[in-house]
């Protein structure tokens, strides 16, 4: 395959380094006629020297949207539009709606009495609840009370619907999904269910109090899905084990005090697709940068401060949610020198590590920090 490998010249169209000639060009319109094409226009396109995201860095502010999101009450109904959900749009993945890479995200808000009808699809989701009270969801009859911070999943092929007590407040979650993926593998499908809702058929909140015992599985807990059973993470024991774990541990010099949301069968990613973390960054901590295959969404559950991604700085506070690209350098900080701070993860590290994909790189200059531009 010709490159050019002194100087990695690449044009627009991811030639290598061929001069165009008059019969070069004809022949190339020769086998486009004949639906083929040459590879070396194309090589260093769709094989870099090393990952080229599409995604940007980037930040959504959630005092920017909150007031949008909710304006969404008034002008569609759940029955009109399915769900309200203001997405967040990437201007380099606007093509296929995503966030970041191939995971797609949004905001979800709900008034009180409202619910959604129930539905399965193929693509794997998460829910993050990010402010209300009275929200639950029904995932295959369990049903799962919810509230701020809590992480709930709803994995693919399930029958799933939320919903708002008569009683709560107006509730708004992050919603994140496979969606890019499934659709790019062209294995996307979408089913209402026939009563528009399903019955609740376990005791509330049953998967946790079965699954979610640190340490410990149930007698006769025989789960053969290739996702957690453990549909609902709570927020207050996830905070809980972090704690725990910074009480007596320095960490890790790029991600602090970090801890993966598991499947307790088999320890292994909450999804087959989708994989989830909570960090800590304890007072006026400060990580290094390093890159690693893989896209990555933040959501700020606690605290404030800043990360610098691919030398470019994004500050953030509580409910923000910001993106790190594919094989961008990133390293965060907390701006309190009394709180710790918190961030949420979602990213797709399950597929990377099953197509043995990932790779991982420290920054070794600067004493591992980025300049800032």
């Amino acid at each position: 395959m010709a490159r050019d490998h002194e100087n990695h010249r690449e044009d627009v169209a991811g030639r290598a380094n061929v001069e165009d000639t008059p019969e070069l060009l004809a022949y190339y319109d020769d086998l486009g006629r004949k639906g083929a094409a040459a590879l070396w226009t194309v090589a260093n396109k769709i094989e870099p020297w090393e990952p080229v995201s599409q995604s940007v860095p980037m930040i959504w502010r959630y005092a920017d949207l909150r007031d949008d999101v909710l304006r969404s009450v008034d002008l569609v109904t759940p029955e009109k539009a399915g769900r309200r959900v203001i997405y967040l749009d990437n201007p380099g993945r606007s093509d296929v709606a995503a966030a970041v890479g191939w995971i797609y995200a949004g905001l979800q808000v709900m008034h009180p009495g409202e619910r959604a009808s129930a539905h399965r699809h193929s693509a794997s989701a998460i829910r993050f609840i990010m402010e209300g009270q009275g929200a639950y969801t029904v995932v295959d009859g369990h049903k799962m009370t919810l509230g701020a911070n809590d992480f709930v999943l709803t994995p693919n092929g399930t029958w799933h619907e939320h919903a708002v007590a008569s009683e709560g407040t107006p509730c708004i979650w992050q919603d994140g999904l496979d969606i890019p993926l499934v659709n790019a593998l062209e294995a996307n499908f979408y089913e209402v269910h026939p009563d528009l809702a399903q019955a609740v058929t376990y005791p509330v909140d049953d998967m946790t109090r079965t699954w979610g015992n640190p340490g410990l599985r149930p007698g006769g807990g025989d789960w053969q899905k290739g996702y957690s059973p453990m549909f609902k993470y709570e927020w207050d024991r996830t905070y809980e084990a972090l704690s725990g774990l910074a009480a007596h541990s320095d960490g890790s010099p790029h991600d602090g005090v970090l801890m993966h949301y598991m499947n307790p069968v088999n320890s292994g990613h909450v999804m087959g697709t989708l994989g989830a973390s909570m960090q800590m960054l304890r007072p006026g901590e400060r990580t290094k940068a390093h890159r690693h295959t893989g896209s990555f969404l933040y959501q700020v559950c606690k605290g404030s401060g800043h990360s610098i991604i691919n030398g470019k700085r994004f500050d953030w506070t509580e409910r923000d949610i910001f993106c790190v690209p594919a094989w961008a350098w990133h390293e965060h900080a907390n701006a309190s020198d009394t709180e710790d701070a918190c961030l949420f993860c979602l990213n797709d590290l399950p597929v990377m590590e099953k197509l043995g994909l990932y790779r991982e790189e420290a920054l070794a200059e600067n004493g591992g920090h980025q300049p800032v531009g």
